[in-house]
């Protein structure tokens, strides 16, 4: 399963300030710095005009010039727990934005017992988000800073899958269908349960939920010809995993995990009959997030690969597929904590950093 590491030609650096040549397997690239001064940074969504919103962990969101030169704070965002892992998350455009505006955000939502993984929707209008609704809770909330997953991705119908973690201290309830502890669900854009959820109707199950067992989801996106939702999840120490988020499956956790407790120690098993393997994983684990398949012409050999950001190694994993197959993998060197990556109407490859002093950088083919 684990395959041997290539690793592309490594390139020291601090804080970008300036361009950078990265020779990778297949193109050599240009690393360019976008923007700067962002508060560890979370999720990105390109608008229309090539303009960004960018989220801040700390609670602020960012509407960013396509050049990067001016940023502008949007106002009228809801409470927000903004505290160890949790904060402002995640954020999506309606498949409907060119008509209506509307924007989807992840948030870490304070309330009795603690905070939970939450989405919200709004209007954007000039510098504020107007007609804010939250439209989805995860249940329960709980005295927890950790594993809010909140990656958001919009299937082919236009219904919402909201990924989720196991909030860190919740582990065994990642296998109770009676709440959302360490699972994605499906709703609709009013966050009503989708049609044809597998749990829909039956007791002790929330209408909501498309899959469990998992540990804590940060990268998502959708099969760019099966439209089928791929993810990945940490693990504990070890054991990061990709996996194919399909209806109704288990995929395992902590019943089945190829990590350990931190500092060592067994956690369960491997594999038991009922619970699905991963794809991929990682021993060591990369710590990843943010996740998509390219599907432009720009780079040149990456088309249909999947991009992987490492929070751990400060690296863009690079990863071919034969079918379900990850049949090679190469790890490019940034030297930043990699939150975010997404493709630009450009069709280069935008990076997102997680530092006090975060960034936007863009990786396009050198002339």
């Amino acid at each position: 399963m684990i395959k041997k590491l290539v690793l592309a030609t490594l390139v020291s650096m601090a804080l970008q300030t300036q361009a950078d040549t990265l020779q990778t397997e297949k193109v050599s690239l240009n690393l360019d710095p976008v923007v700067s001064g962002l508060k560890h940074p979370w999720g990105m969504a390109f608008l229309p005009d090539g303009s960004m919103l960018v989220t801040e962990r700390n609670g602020g969101m960012l509407h960013v010039s396509a050049d990067g030169k001016t940023k502008t704070s949007l106002q009228g965002l809801p409470a927000i727990a903004a505290s160890g892992q949790g904060g402002l998350l995640d954020v999506a455009l309606s498949p409907t934005f060119s008509q209506d505006n509307t924007v989807y955000f992840s948030f870490s939502e304070p309330g009795t017992g603690g905070s939970s993984t939450a989405v919200a929707r709004a209007v954007i209008k000039g510098d504020t988000l107007a007609n804010v609704s939250v439209i989805f809770s995860q249940l329960p909330k709980v005295d927890s800073r950790h594993h809010f997953g909140s990656r958001l991705v919009f299937d082919q119908q236009g219904q919402l899958f909201i990924t989720m973690g196991d909030r860190g201290n919740q582990r065994q309830e990642a296998q109770n269908l009676a709440n959302h502890i360490g699972t994605v669900v499906r709703i609709n854009t009013d966050g009503s349960a989708a049609a044809g959820n597998p749990f829909s109707g039956k007791p002790d199950s929330k209408a909501e939920i498309w899959s469990y067992g998992h540990r804590n989801i940060q990268g998502a996106a959708l099969h760019p010809a099966t439209g089928a939702l791929w993810t990945h999840e940490h693990g504990p120490q070890g054991g990061d995993e990709i996996n194919i988020a399909q209806s109704g499956k288990n995929y395992g956790w902590p019943l089945i995990t190829y990590g350990e407790e931190y500092g060592g120690g067994v956690i369960g098993k491997t594999k038991q009959d009922g619970l699905e393997q991963p794809l991929h994983y990682w021993v060591p684990s990369i710590a990843p997030s943010g996740m998509m398949f390219y599907a432009a012409d720009l780079i040149s050999g990456w088309k249909n690969n999947m991009l992987v950001g490492s929070l751990k190694f400060g690296q863009l994993v690079r990863l071919e597929l034969n079918g379900n197959t990850v049949s090679h993998e190469e790890r490019i060197m940034i030297g930043q904590r990699i939150r975010d990556v997404e493709q630009g109407p450009d069709g280069a490859v935008y990076l997102l950093t997680d530092s006090s002093d975060g960034q936007i950088l863009r990786l396009s083919p050198t002339k």
